[in-house]
């Protein structure tokens, strides 16, 4: 079965129901009667049928064996932190959603957990940062917001060569774009309140791996830290990703056709998005993933037009998140990465001129249109 057909179909086989239901039932039930059932259901935090169809949907276009889904991108992150302990040592990538720095720094680091931020684009950066302590690498690609692109074959092969686990937030790509398992990593996460829910009216998260040791713990900790999503947002989420494959393709189209306008801009330095021949990761995204992805950023000559131009918009929605049927722009600066001290910030590229765009599925010359105005012309 093909990507878009498991979207559609997969967790929403029409037995589970006595009246064949089309779609997954929403079960709002909290315990189950466990003499009457085919599944073992026994209270909804261990297990649901709703979120039990998304997770079979997950795993299925994420190419992996078991998924596991959460109330939020960051409770999944939360809960797979959980397979380590004191003393660990964590090899990240230095460009991350600035949730997930935040998470390491901030919360995960007063237990105890040590962290090095390296630049993945170089495998031998992340080698050499590799100490006897390490249990995991932690990766994006395309990166938040810089777009980086790192080679997950290598680094997976890295990571399984000295024994830790490798882990790929897949966000920005989805897995309509990139199976990240195929390439040897270990585990994926997701925040499916982007393109896999993809109308900005649900939270939620999810990991997906093939491993059974790291399921069996991750299942436990699903189960004993509680954050799993409600049925509604199962519910949704599954609605959002039956159309996800035709999504990821406007998403894509109108990314490039943005990326190709703000490269030829006066006011625009320079263009970051993989689909560009120019962009540094071009070649090895084009091997990797089967489209570029619907995210891009880019830096103003003028760090100081950043603001202007985010009050001028009128189709393109001033906001954060992503990967959403409508367009957003934000400044990861003072929004999405402003939790990363200043200084680390603008070492590491996300400067005041810095705006990211998540291209939505409206027209392409409305969003040009728009943009063109924003910036005050050519």
């Amino acid at each position: 079965m093909r990507f878009a057909t498991k979207a559609v179909h997969v967790g929403s086989e029409t037995d589970q129901d006595a009246a064949g239901s089309v779609n997954a039932p929403i079960s709002y039930s909290v315990t189950f009667d466990q003499n009457r059932q085919k599944e073992r259901f026994e209270y909804s935090r261990t297990g649901n049928p709703t979120r039990l169809a998304l997770e079979r949907n997950l795993a299925a276009l994420e190419r992996g064996k078991y998924a596991l889904a959460f109330a939020s991108g960051l409770a999944a992150e939360t809960t797979l932190m959980t397979v380590l302990k004191a003393g660990d040592h964590i090899v990240c990538m230095d460009d991350v959603y600035g949730g997930t720095y935040r998470l390491f720094t901030q919360v995960f680091a007063n237990f105890g957990m040590k962290f090095t931020f390296v630049d993945a684009r170089d495998p031998a950066a992340v080698k050499k940062a590799i100490r006897k302590s390490t249990r995991m690498l932690w990766l994006e690609s395309p990166s938040n917001p810089l777009m980086k692109i790192v080679d997950l074959r290598a680094l997976g092969e890295l990571a399984r060569s000295a024994g830790i686990l490798s882990v790929v937030d897949n966000t920005f790509a989805s897995p309509a774009l990139q199976n990240p398992l195929r390439l040897g990593i270990d585990v994926v996460v997701h925040s499916t309140t982007k393109y896999l829910g993809g109308h900005s009216d649900i939270l939620g998260g999810a990991i997906v791996t093939s491993r059974d040791d790291v399921h069996e713990r991750l299942r436990f900790s699903q189960n004993a830290l509680g954050g799993v999503p409600s049925p509604m947002d199962c519910f949704l989420t599954l609605r959002g990703i039956k159309t996800l494959a035709v999504r990821m393709e406007r998403h894509c189209a109108n990314a490039k056709r943005i990326a190709e306008f703000l490269a030829g801009h006066p006011a625009v330095k320079r263009v970051l998005y993989p689909g560009l021949p120019k962009h540094p990761g071009h070649d090895l995204a084009k091997r990797q993933m089967s489209g570029f992805g619907g995210m891009l950023s880019f830096t103003l000559k003028d760090p100081a037009m950043a603001v202007k131009v985010l009050r001028r918009v009128k189709v393109i929605i001033r906001g954060e998140s992503l990967g959403a049927v409508e367009s957003l722009i934000e400044h990861p600066a003072t929004m999405t990465h402003a939790s990363i001290p200043k200084g680390l910030r603008k070492a590491g590229g996300i400067t005041d001129g810095l705006l990211r765009i998540s291209a939505g599925i409206e027209d392409i010359d409305d969003l040009v249109e728009d943009l063109g105005q924003a910036l005050g012309g050519r």
